[in-house]
């Protein structure tokens, strides 16, 4: 068998020629992993038309750019872009993949890996190479989030991952970076796996910024206790020009709309300053947050686990000290 190169490879993701911002994410870990192990960093670039977009993921890390430009992948079908993509595999043979744990990437990821015969670790939250071997470890949550479990697909390669967007940081980028771009030949032929697109039907988009974009998040968990509890949030929010956010109890209750869940089975949030109002602080919200630059934490339980990993404390009635906090704002901006 042909030896594995020790190219790092990522799907640069890209939806209406956008690239997908985890695609900026993954490269940035890629060029650090890479360093490592003396590796190349190539991103794969797929659709029509859409070769524009290479200097692009250049900026941001990559060395190569691989460019599959094909009329079938214009939009996404699972089979021609399984197909492409495992073609490229085939022929560069990289030791690493990477992937992000969108909707695109968790249907392509698991294909290509029943297609190449090789592992997939999903929902990664760390990737690392181990000095002592060089073996690429990939850790995600277990059982529920109680624990982190590390690991390796020694057998067989390329070593694949799905990293859920947020995790990793982008690298600052540099426009006048440049690289190698190269035309990738495909014969995209349908077959009985061919799926065809009758309509797109655009989702509508919300006025709110994305949490993950947002410098400051204020956010509620159960201790608000009613979907109205959360206006105090909105209007200490508003004062400090950030959005607000809530724990995955608020959205099962129905009080506040999934998009804005911070956790692991929400969005992982990277903010210059988290207020956690009403939170305890399970394990599986600390996932989602921890690595923001400074946290508050307001709640009437001096024991909440939130307390832990939060920069400032203050245990109170939320319903209280919000209220002041934001009134102390707003006469300072005034």
């Amino acid at each position: 068998m042909e030896k594995n190169t020790k190219n790092i490879i990522v799907f640069a993701e890209q939806v209406d020629q956008q690239i997908t911002p985890v695609a900026f994410e993954l490269l940035g870990k890629a060029r650090e992993l890479a360093e490592k192990i003396e590796a190349e960093v190539v991103a794969v670039l797929l659709g029509w038309q859409v070769g524009h977009l290479a200097q692009e993921l250049f900026s941001y890390g990559a060395h190569r750019v691989i460019l599959c430009d094909h009329p079938q992948l214009e939009q996404y079908r699972t089979e021609p872009y399984t197909a492409a993509f495992s073609a490229v595999i085939a022929q560069l043979k990289p030791q690493i993949a990477l992937y992000g744990a969108t909707s695109i990437g968790r249907d392509l990821a698991p294909r290509i890996a029943g297609r190449i015969h090789t592992g997939l670790t999903a929902d990664c939250t760390g990737l690392e190479i181990e000095a002592e071997t060089q073996r690429f470890l990939m850790t995600r949550p277990a059982f529920g989030g109680n624990l982190m479990a590390t690991i390796v697909c020694p057998d067989h390669l390329p070593a694949m991952a799905t990293v859920r967007p947020g995790v990793m940081v982008k690298r600052l980028p540099d426009p006048s970076a440049s690289g190698e771009l190269i035309n990738f030949d495909l014969d995209l032929v349908e077959n009985q796996l061919y799926t065809k697109i009758l309509e797109v039907i655009k989702k509508e988009t919300s006025t709110k910024q994305n949490i993950q974009d947002a410098r400051i998040l204020v956010a509620g968990g159960r201790g608000m206790k009613s979907a109205e509890g959360f206006q105090i949030l909105q209007d200490l929010a508003d004062a400090l020009g950030g959005e607000v956010a809530s724990s995955r109890a608020v959205v099962d209750a129905g009080w506040r709309d999934k998009s804005g869940q911070v956790g692991q089975t929400g969005k992982t949030v990277r903010p210059n300053l988290y207020i956690a109002c009403g939170i305890s602080g399970a394990i599986q919200h600390i996932a989602g947050m921890e690595e923001s630059d400074f946290i508050i934490a307001i709640n009437s339980d001096s024991s909440a686990p939130i307390f832990r990993i939060a920069d400032v404390g203050i245990v109170g009635d939320v319903f209280k000290i919000v209220p002041k906090l934001t009134a102390a704002i707003q006469r300072k901006n005034q």
